[in-house]
């Protein structure tokens, strides 16, 4: 499915920085390497050419400031930029939030993170973390307007339940949840009393149905596992395979598209899931073999995603059906990976990145999926009329 540029966005960076609301200020900026514009210039380097403006310190979100740790729960040290000469400071390290010394001499805390769409990508906690920072040691934040690259329109998923709280979901909202990291940031600020004094610097341009490919604006990897706009569309449904003892794919070219693990019969598997028919996706059989990460070097059957129309697609749906096909293929094999994950040592990493023990119960249930998708409808519905004060497109 080729992209089609139908707009040129103007980012929230870009109206920030021709505003000169920031000339005066010492400026601390929440980053990492897709933080980029239209012409692929950095946001660290566009602020260090900035009349008038100081840069003070760089923090770097999950995967650090140059994204160049590859997997989950490795942390990344605090370093210096030596040819900026500022610190750069991890916040996916012994802190998960900017301390007092880390926002010592700042004016501002400005945050330019690629989302992807998903309730469990870390990079929106950073930013309400850097909010919660910003009201307890009174620095304002100001949050720079990015797409969402799989649309702003669908909601999908349950909403993560109280008690199953993590550095993959803080707040009850669905897996799926349609905004932009603008509209997480006011309505995280708003409903879940963050208290920070906190600036939207919205964009220009952008459409809630539009993909990332129909925007005009570069696509860099927000994350190593996140290659392709392809990986996005899936990412919300096969993200699950995370809590699972099947590959979801990392340690390939890849990864969140292809799933499978070793002993399954890759041809049927397939076939067997295209028979549900689920709407906007073919699965075509596949076997690889990961290079790190789970089942390395073994050779894993089971199936590549391809979505035929991403409007109808939905990640989540096709997620759970996924799981439970695997479940019914290997009768008697564990499938639920142990903790740890992500900073839970208790829980199972399946029931955290759910939201809910229910989504591991309707699989082993033996659950249906449309029957499942059923079961977050009223969350789904919920949500949309909760977010609906926080929409700026």
């Amino acid at each position: 499915m080729p992209p089609v540029i139908t707009a040129s966005v103007r980012l929230g960076t870009d109206r920030l920085l021709e505003s000169r609301r920031l000339v005066g200020a010492r400026v601390g900026i929440v980053c990492n390497h897709a933080s980029v514009d239209r012409g692929f210039a950095h946001i660290v380097d566009r602020l260090a050419a900035a009349d008038g403006v100081t840069l003070g310190a760089i923090f770097g979100p999950q995967h650090g400031f140059r994204s160049d740790v590859q997997d989950n729960m490795i942390e990344t040290p605090h370093r210096d930029d030596p040819g900026r000469r500022v610190p750069v400071f991890s916040l996916y390290s012994e802190t998960r939030e900017p301390t007092a010394d880390m926002l010592r001499g700042l004016d501002v805390l400005v945050v330019d993170l690629q989302d992807i769409g998903a309730r469990i990508y870390t990079y929106i906690y950073t930013m309400a973390n850097c909010l919660r920072a910003g009201a307890r040691h009174g620095v304002r934040v100001v949050v720079c307007d990015r797409p969402n690259p799989i649309n702003g329109v669908d909601v999908e998923g349950a909403a993560l339940a109280p008690g199953f709280e993590s550095f993959v979901g803080q707040f009850p909202i669905p897996m799926r949840h349609g905004l932009t990291i603008g509209e997480l940031a006011r309505l995280f600020n708003a409903e879940f009393a963050l208290g920070a004094e906190l600036e939207v610097v919205e964009m220009e341009g952008w459409r809630r149905e539009m993909f990332a490919g129909e925007t005009g604006l570069p696509w860099v990897m927000p994350s190593p596992n996140m290659p392709t706009l392809d990986t996005a569309v899936v990412y919300p449904g096969t993200v699950l395979f995370e809590g699972t003892l099947l590959s979801e794919g990392r340690g390939t070219t890849r990864p969140f598209e292809l799933v499978g693990a070793p002993g399954i019969e890759a041809e049927r598997f397939a076939r067997e899931m295209n028979e549900l028919r689920l709407p906007g996706a073919f699965f075509r059989p596949a076997v690889f073999e990961p290079t790190f990460q789970k089942h390395a070097k073994q050779p894993c059957g089971g199936c590549q995603i391809h979505v035929t129309d991403r409007r109808a697609f939905k990640p989540v749906l096709t997620g759970a059906a996924l799981i439970a096909m695997f479940h019914r293929a290997t009768p008697g094999r564990p499938l639920w990976r142990q903790p740890p994950y992500e900073y839970e040592h208790e829980k199972l990493p399946i029931d955290i990145l759910a939201g809910s023990p229910q989504f591991r119960q309707q699989i082993e249930a033996g659950t249906d999926a449309g029957r499942m998708a059923e079961s977050w409808a009223a969350d789904e519905r919920a949500f949309r009329d909760r977010r609906a004060p926080y929409l700026l497109y």
